[in-house]
């Protein structure tokens, strides 16, 4: 009996999520329904301060047409009628009396309607009439007004128009409520669409320098946390397939270590003959150039702290070891925030592929152009097709088929391209027959500083 009511009582664990969304949504829509609330006061208050005295104006002047109406139609009347008689008749407030009845204090706004009235009636009449104050009733400024009359003064009571702080007039309601609504549908694009979608941006923006960043909040609207959350997935997988290639590699490279060592071990043997040692050096070079290039593809230089270096000085360490009868350089002094180690290989790819595929000698040429730095490799080749640009780019793409024999897999310009982006630059290439070669692979880095002189 226990168990069967424990079971009843459990709840269903896929109706918890629906409870909190729905939780949610209710507290999002109280929020909202208070800043509308607000903004209508608000936009309420502003519109009385703007707009109440226009409207006074107009309620004084609407009143002023209908009084005007009116005593023409009573002073004609009081000819053939008693005053008593009209006001039961009409509805009108008649009064008999030389001195009507005045109130002990008159405010200031209250004889201010009470001159504006009077400028109203009196464009609207033959003879102006006088307009005295008349004691208020339920809080309302009233006033007399003089009506001609052959027998005896009478006197109309009337009420004064005044500005209401409470409950306002319905034309103000209506717009106060129509510019609550803009300025709620404001505040919400900015506060749950505008700002999400920046973080959004910038998250977008920065997937390609850090994949392994933290996910973007899912806040704002449904629509945009619904993009967050699909966005933080796409990156969640992004950053799994990374790291499956780089473990990929890794452990490709760790497994070619093993055969290398024993190769190694066996040419120091003295069993082997000149020729035989010579090609199991060849093959053993090849091997470590091919494992080299799948360590380097594989770490890609991301996490190198990037450091002020001497880019002149760092390109003459860079190619030191290369045979000086073979390499020129063309360095100018400048210096630039840039990863050294990882810039450092690329540089090396590119002289060696210079080396291997082109024509010595190769120049290594350093200069500034307005506000980038280019790093540019030229030799005496006859270079690549245009076309072929973005191919050789890709990884394990060899433009030449016979290059695999020599420990190239295809990861030389890939890996340039990926260290160059690291480093917000573009690889490019020139073909011509000018000075200093026929064919150059190109580094271009941008420049943040501005104090650095411009070379020609």
């Amino acid at each position: 009996m226990a168990t069967s009511l424990c079971r009843t009582a459990r709840r269903d664990p896929a109706e918890m999520p629906r409870q909190r969304g729905l939780t949610r949504g209710l507290a999002r829509f109280g929020a909202w329904g208070t800043a509308l609330m607000a903004c209508w006061m608000l936009a309420l208050l502003l519109l009385q301060v703007l707009f109440g005295r226009q409207l006074e104006r107009i309620q004084t002047l609407q009143l002023g047409r209908d009084l005007a109406l009116n005593i023409r139609l009573t002073e004609l009347t009081l000819e053939r009628y008693p005053p008593s008689l009209i006001s039961e008749l009409t509805g009108l407030e008649l009064v008999v009396s030389a001195q009507p009845a005045a109130p002990d204090r008159e405010s200031q706004a209250a004889a201010q309607r009470r001159q504006e009235l009077r400028q109203v009636l009196c464009s609207r009449l033959t003879h102006c009439r006088e307009l005295r104050p008349a004691p208020s009733r339920a809080g309302t400024p009233e006033a007399w007004i003089e009506l001609f009359s052959p027998l005896e003064p009478v006197w109309l009571r009337t009420p004064l128009p005044m500005s209401r702080a409470w409950p306002p007039p319905p034309t103000l309601l209506l717009l106060a409520l129509v510019g609550a609504t803009v300025m709620t549908g404001v505040l919400y694009l900015l506060l749950d669409v505008a700002r999400p979608l920046r973080k959004l941006e910038d998250a977008v923006s920065r997937v390609g320098e850090d994949i392994n960043r933290e996910p973007v909040p899912e806040q704002g609207s449904a629509e945009v946390r619904r993009i967050s959350r699909r966005f933080n997935a796409m990156v969640h997988r992004l950053a799994e397939g990374e790291k499956e290639r780089a473990t990929m590699l890794a452990g490709i490279a760790h497994d070619l270590r093993a055969p290398l060592t024993r190769l190694q071990f066996r040419l120091s043997m003295p069993e082997l003959n000149s020729e035989e040692r010579t090609r199991c050096h060849s093959d053993l070079e090849a091997l470590e150039r091919i494992t080299g290039q799948f360590l380097l593809y594989a770490g890609g230089g991301e996490r190198e702290e990037s450091v002020e270096c001497p880019l002149d000085q760092w390109l003459a360490e860079t190619v030191a070891g290369q045979p000086r009868d073979q390499i020129q350089l063309e360095l100018s002094p400048i210096s630039l925030p840039i990863r050294p180690v990882a810039l450092g290989r690329a540089v090396s790819n590119l002289i060696d592929n210079a080396f291997s595929h082109g024509t010595a000698p190769v120049v290594v040429r350093l200069r500034r152009r307005g506000a980038e730095v280019a790093i540019e490799v030229w030799d005496q080749g006859q270079g690549m097709p245009a076309n072929a640009w973005e191919r050789a780019l890709q990884p394990f793409q060899r433009l030449d088929s016979a290059r695999g024999s020599q420990g190239h897999c295809g990861l030389g310009l890939a890996i340039v391209n990926h260290v160059v982006r690291t480093h917000a630059g573009r690889l490019s290439i020139r073909q011509g027959n000018g000075d200093p070669g026929r064919f150059a692979v190109i580094i271009t880095l941008p420049v943040k500083e501005t104090k650095m002189p411009d070379i020609p």
